[in-house]
């Protein structure tokens, strides 16, 4: 069966600068680089759990 996964698009508002060694490890795990990269991600519990831990440096982007 071919089932086409949920992504959500994702895009860092915030630099990292000052922020902790976790919300960096969370952000670079989401595959974000810098200021206004936007990516796609699976809709999976782990990658929620990283987008809600660093709410305050990425949003999410409507298609």
């Amino acid at each position: 069966m071919n089932e086409t996964k949920k992504t959500i698009s994702v895009k860092q508002v915030r630099g990292l600068s000052g922020s902790r060694e976790l919300h960096r490890k969370s952000v670079k795990g989401l595959g974000l680089k810098k200021i206004n990269h936007v990516v796609n991600v699976v809709d999976t519990p782990a990658n929620r759990g990283m987008i809600n831990k660093v709410k305050h440096l990425v949003e999410i982007v409507e298609n």
